[in-house]
């Protein structure tokens, strides 16, 4: 039968008003027999799909429908969240703006207090290039030489802190941070190479102690962390316990990435850099494992509960079904391979 006409048949024999799924579906098939001499035992690979293709596009039709009015609504209010997310940080800008016009422009107390709370409440991670590139060259347009190095270090740790703060503690997003500051000095440093080494210096300085400082902020809040919040570190335990055994290592292959990627002059730098540093990483190795072994006390109990919940979903529903295809999709292979077994036997065999 032309594939068509077997896929209209089925339409015009499908009957909706049964409200049992299986029922309609048993009633097409059967009504194909008895009606059209359809047999769903005779029919070919092809015929099959169409069967059930064109069974399928009826039962699903009205949920497609939904599906794409609500993908259409997600996009919408993806945009709207995009859009109310950048008006939120213009205000946020607008605010303390004007709040640092009504503050004397030579109380500089003030000014370094205002500043200090406006990198904690402004989210930084997505204009943290432009950041670290416009507080090194203030510095060292406003720094005298012997200062400059430890205000470039500060402000690289205030900066380095507060973005990690704003987000998870994991290695791909910690790395990118790190990867991000760092990239933005280089980019200064080629610009100025009689002060390379400083400036390189003291953002790699900068960086492992805001690192150090968040995951010492991390520790101490494991003992705080509110129920709602736990459920993030039990289903990321053993990343985040990984991760916190190898902050050093994450470090050092921060600052080797850069330097592969940086001119002759700049790798030479970094990776002189990067040995010295090697050996400079000891608190930070420590602080780390002293966290791990924390969050290790408080939620390996929880981690292996949470595990065992798991293996209960093994025998849900869906994980049955999962299995129920993957030994489908075994007799489907099998079937072919027999097939193809007995028609190699076949041509094989000496014609009589």
């Amino acid at each position: 039968m032309n594939l068509e006409e077997l896929a209209n048949s089925f339409k015009n024999l499908y009957n909706k008003k049964f409200k049992s799924l299986d029922k309609r579906v048993a009633s097409a098939i059967n009504s194909a027999k008895d009606e059209k001499d359809i047999d769903i035992n005779k029919l070919n690979l092809n015929e099959i799909k169409v069967v059930t293709t064109t069974i399928l596009d009826i039962e699903t039709q009205k949920l497609h429908s939904e599906l794409e009015e609500l993908l259409a609504k997600k996009e919408q209010i993806e945009r709207g969240l995009e859009r109310k997310s950048h008006e939120l940080q213009e205000a946020k800008y607008s605010v303390f703006n004007a709040i640092e016009t009504l503050v004397d422009k030579e109380d500089v107390q003030t000014l370094a207090k205002l500043h200090q709370v406006k990198l904690q409440t402004i989210d930084l991670f997505d204009l943290l290039s432009e950041t670290v590139e416009s507080a090194i060259i203030t510095a060292l347009e406003k720094s005298k030489d012997s200062e400059a190095n430890e205000t470039i270090k500060e402000l690289i740790k205030e900066l380095t802190y507060q973005t990690i703060k704003e987000g998870t503690l994991n290695t791909i997003r910690v790395r990118k941070i790190l990867s991000t500051i760092l990239h933005s000095a280089i980019d200064i440093a080629e610009a100025t190479p009689n002060i390379s080494e400083d400036i390189l210096e003291a953002t790699l300085r900068g960086m492992r102690a805001g690192l150090l400082h968040s995951i010492d902020r991390f520790k101490e809040r494991l003992a705080f962390i509110p129920l709602e919040a736990k459920h993030i570190l039990i289903e990321d335990y053993d990343t985040i316990m990984e991760d916190l055994n190898q902050t050093d290592t994450l470090f050092l292959q921060v600052v080797q990435t850069q330097a592969n990627e940086s001119s002759p002059s700049i790798r030479k730098i970094l990776i002189e850099l990067n040995q010295k540093m090697h050996y400079d990483l000891e608190e930070l190795v420590h602080i780390s494992k002293e966290a791990a072994q924390v969050m290790k006390e408080r939620f390996s109990v929880l981690a292996k509960t949470a595990a065992s919940k798991a293996d209960t979903a093994l025998n849900s529903d869906t994980a049955k079904e999962a299995k129920r295809m993957g030994i489908q999709a075994w007799g489907v292979a099998k079937s072919a391979l027999g097939s193809a077994i007995k028609s190699a036997k076949s041509a094989m065999e000496p014609k009589e």
